[in-house]
């Protein structure tokens, strides 16, 4: 092994907006907040997602080739439908089918979970966030 990932980052023009939404939705609390640079993660020792701003940011177009995707993400789910609209509220975009975009453009799918992974955890879920601003 030559490392280990720290932080999978992704640019945004609102790096706020974007770890507020995914932490609602992972359930895990925003670490690490300098403005520019904002992280979610289960906690200060772990590897999360990290929004850093990038004000030249353009958002994908997807399924339009124009701008293609940059990353995305498959968020295991009890039910999507259910996951559907709970997105929705938090402010995701509905692609198509289960692909959303999250508040920069960036595509996430919601699938279901497969019989074999542990059931999701409603208290997970569902937890406060807790946020430690850096400065």
């Amino acid at each position: 092994m030559i490392g280990r990932r720290h932080h999978t980052i992704i640019d945004a023009r609102e790096p706020r907006a974007c770890a507020e939404f995914w932490s609602a939705i992972l359930g895990d609390p925003v670490t690490y907040d300098d403005g520019d640079f904002v992280v979610v993660a289960p906690d200060t020792e772990t590897s999360g997602l990290a929004f850093q701003c990038s004000p030249d940011h353009v958002a994908p177009t997807w399924p339009d080739p124009a701008v293609p995707q940059q990353i995305h993400f498959d968020v295991m789910v009890e039910d999507p439908a259910e996951a559907g609209v709970e997105v929705l509220a938090l402010g995701a975009v509905r692609l198509q089918g289960n692909v959303y975009a999250d508040p920069a453009g960036h595509p996430f799918c919601l699938i279901r979970r497969p019989r074999w992974a542990p059931p999701i955890d409603a208290a997970v879920r569902h937890r406060p966030s807790a946020t430690t601003h850096a400065g």
